[in-house]
């Protein structure tokens, strides 16, 4: 909450550093699980050079524009325009940001810290984490495209740069992600390509590219919720629910499971009618808008990649043998969960027009 209404720079790094070392420990807090406690140590190394250039980046700005706070930086832009020492101040930052995000080339971090951390904390990290950092990066570059008195050099100081993260990021975590046999961090992967497709919207820059990060950010959450929660009830003290093959026969042990499952796989691949396929709808309609045609072909493209890595999951489910008759481990809790998620998944995906409205609403206040 502090990341998303942050209005001075160094309550931003302030709010991203309240969210970063708490995770640092969270990632290493089985202490039984020697993967966590290496998961921890480099998610603290990395993090803290992240943080590092970042508030470096921080004093850049200060010390250009006199002062940290965004509306008068901002102003100070359309005045002064983007040189070398904005331009680098502004990259440190989105550095910081970047790391958190885990976009390419900063993601070295996220498939360790998925796979030697808890189910729970991974599905933290990779949803509540990666959605206020995107919603910043949002509020920066958005505001950047709005106050720029010369629109001929946003191309090539804001839309380039994040193109090619992008496309970057598309790419390793969609290409990683079909030789992963752990589900976790498969899904790391997975959320770096994602992280991809919310910067092609901050590429478009228009107002339904905008309206169509809103979108992916609140669909990305459930459906990434969800299914790091199929993984939690998977979880036994013989076995951790990690692995491709601990996924086999799902849907003749529990049926249920393996159909939400199912879901929230759909979700994430982008098939109708789920959610996933309204955010990516969005994102492909706003590049097509702004005539970035060949980030849309790519973005396409990775669609495909996607849906043959997570169809995967969905064959060891549902043709897979199954090796225990050991039931899963449930609660009210997760059960209540897993119905949220589910419903919300579907319901955004065949009724998008409460939702797309609310992100309408955002996007003109």
């Amino acid at each position: 909450m502090l990341m998303v209404q942050a209005h001075h720079l160094l309550m931003l790094f302030i709010a991203v550093e309240m969210a970063g070392v708490p995770s640092y420990a969270l990632a290493g807090f089985p202490k039984s699980w020697r993967r966590g406690s290496e998961a921890a140590l480099k998610f603290a190394i990395f993090g803290a050079a992240a943080s590092g250039l970042m508030l470096y980046g921080i004093t850049l700005l200060c010390g250009v524009f006199g002062t940290g706070y965004l509306p008068n930086i901002l102003d100070g832009i359309t005045r002064r325009g983007i040189d070398l020492p904005v331009a680098a101040g502004a990259a440190l930052l989105f550095i910081g940001l970047g790391f958190k995000l885990s976009v390419v080339p900063l993601h070295f971090w996220c498939p360790d810290v998925f796979e030697g951390a808890a189910a729970e904390v991974a599905a933290f990290l990779g949803t509540v984490s990666k959605v206020a950092t995107a919603t910043v990066l949002l509020r920066l570059v958005h505001s950047l495209q709005q106050l720029q008195p010369d629109t001929s050099q946003l191309p090539m100081m804001v839309g380039l740069p994040l193109g090619v993260v992008a496309a970057l990021s598309m790419t390793v975590g969609n290409l990683a992600a079909i030789t992963q046999s752990n589900v976790k961090r498969l899904l790391a992967y997975s959320s770096i390509s994602h992280a991809g497709y919310i910067l092609l919207g901050l590429v478009a820059g228009n107002e339904t590219g905008i309206q169509g990060v809103l979108v992916y950010v609140l669909v990305y959450t459930f459906m990434n919720l969800g299914a790091f929660l199929v993984l939690i009830a998977l979880r036994r003290q013989e076995l951790l629910g990690e692995h491709v093959d601990d996924l086999s026969g799902l849907v003749h042990k529990s049926p249920g499971y393996a159909f939400l499952m199912l879901i929230f796989l759909l979700s994430l691949a982008g098939i109708p009618p789920t959610a996933g396929f309204i955010g990516k709808y969005f994102i492909f309609l706003a590049l097509i808008q702004t005539q970035h045609y060949l980030l849309a072909v790519v973005a396409t493209l990775y669609v495909a990649v996607a849906v043959y890595y997570y169809f995967r999951l969905v064959r060891s489910m549902f043709t897979g043998v199954l090796a225990d008759q050991v039931p899963l481990a449930t609660s009210f809790g997760l059960q209540v969960a897993l119905a949220v998620t589910g419903v919300l998944t579907l319901a955004i995906g065949v009724y998008p027009q409460p939702f797309v409205s609310l992100a309408e609403i955002s996007v003109l206040r």
